[in-house]
């Protein structure tokens, strides 16, 4: 019972199991659910369940991968939930400021910022990716969705003609 919870946590319902591209999908699915929370429920409430996702990614794939060092497989997209979470709190958070909801470009640009880190993994994306142990496989998203956020924010000001 509780391998079939950890499984249902990392692949996000079993969206990890769609092919192609499970990241992709799981990373869909996250962008889905939090854009939903935090336009009906409000900023705080998406980086609370941000958090808890995090929190509980962090439990689920250590528990999931522990038998399994070294590993990231693909069916694991907790962490692209997770790094997606923390892609959306930066336009968000951005787009309070100036009495806004959270519109075009903001969740395109995060969803496509993030898979443009997630993918290409510059810098600290990178270096979390190779620990090779659970903690990277988190951390290499949320490092990702840290950039993704700061860029969409960077965009959606452009876009709006806040910065020039």
């Amino acid at each position: 019972m509780t391998a079939r919870w950890l499984q249902a946590i990392t692949t996000f319902g079993f969206v990890g199991r769609l092919r192609p591209a499970p990241g992709t999908w799981g990373t869909a699915a996250g962008l889905a659910l939090l854009w939903a929370v935090e336009r009906f429920a409000g900023f705080g409430p998406l980086v609370a369940a941000t958090a808890v996702i995090t929190a509980l990614g962090f439990w689920a794939v250590a528990r999931e991968l522990r038998d399994r060092p070294g590993e990231d497989p693909s069916e694991i997209v907790i962490d692209e939930v997770a790094g997606i979470g923390v892609a959306l709190i930066f336009p968000a958070a951005g787009f309070w400021l100036r009495d806004m909801s959270m519109v075009w470009p903001g969740p395109v640009a995060a969803f496509l910022f993030f898979r443009l880190f997630d993918i290409w993994k510059p810098w600290l994306v990178g270096h979390a990716d190779r620990r090779g142990d659970a903690a990277g496989v988190m951390l290499d998203d949320l490092w990702a969705g840290l950039f993704a956020g700061i860029c969409t924010v960077i965009a959606a000001g452009l876009w709006h003609g806040v910065i020039r």
